[in-house]
């Protein structure tokens, strides 16, 4: 899908991680921000600038854990941003310790018996908090993923994409997939289309996740009514000097 964006009026802001490290690799506008604060400086320049499409490159620690605050307010308000979530079940930069999203039952350098924690399903997540674009892919899924990214950005609105990515030196070292053909093996094999996903059992679901478009829907967007509430101010304070 080609979207014949304006490269000079798309910004990628990234929070700390090895997710975050992909803004030193693209040639666009980009921003390299503190940990867990990818959203707010992301929310400055599209309040700034609506006109601007801004994109946020993180990771499953990055914005679940420290970020996560800022990641429910945004969908919250329906702010015209689009998330791309780099899910390797761990904290890849900083030694391997487990994620907000980490597996239940899986190994990490701080689960060395195995996580006991139940992870956040990212995407339920964020619907709950109000989202209007939800989807999810891998990186095996190499031709649903671009139209997925694609889609939320040409979405109006909170958009979110979950991406099931490998982390071979840490997540799969623990978890008998160092070979990372064994991670994108890994994630065929468990990775299930929505409408198949949609008729297992509970049972069948247990070891199994959605992919592609998990929800879509239309609702006010942010930028749109801060510039009428704007507008509104402006009107008032003419009519009071008059």
């Amino acid at each position: 899908m080609d979207l014949d964006l304006d490269k000079n009026k798309l910004v990628v802001v990234s929070g700390i991680g090895c997710s975050s490290r992909a803004v030193g690799y693209i040639d666009f506008d980009t921003l390299h921000t503190a940990h867990g604060r990818a959203i707010p400086f992301a929310t400055g320049i599209k309040i700034a600038n609506p006109a601007l499409t801004v994109l946020i490159l993180t990771g499953d620690g990055d914005i679940a854990a420290i970020g996560g605050n800022h990641l429910i307010h945004a969908a919250r308000r329906n702010i015209d941003l689009t998330v791309v979530v780099f899910n390797n079940y761990n904290y890849g930069m900083t030694g391997g310790q487990y994620s907000p999203l980490a597996c239940e039952g899986s190994f990490a350098t701080t689960a060395s018996y195995g996580h006991i924690e139940r992870p956040f399903d990212i995407c339920s997540l964020v619907r709950a908090a109000g989202a209007t674009y939800i989807a999810r892919s891998t990186t095996y899924h190499a031709l649903q993923l671009p139209k997925l990214i694609a889609d939320s950005i040409a979405h109006h609105g909170f958009s979110l994409v979950e991406v099931i990515t490998g982390c071979p030196t840490y997540y799969g070292k623990f978890n008998e997939m160092a070979n990372p053909v064994k991670m994108l093996e890994w994630q065929r094999d468990h990775a299930v289309n929505l409408k198949q996903y949609q008729i297992l059992s509970e049972e069948e679901r247990k070891d199994k996740f959605a992919i592609g478009l998990i929800y879509s829907d239309q609702a006010p967007e942010y930028t749109d009514e801060y510039t009428k509430l704007i507008q509104k101010a402006q009107g008032t304070a003419r009519n009071s000097s008059e």
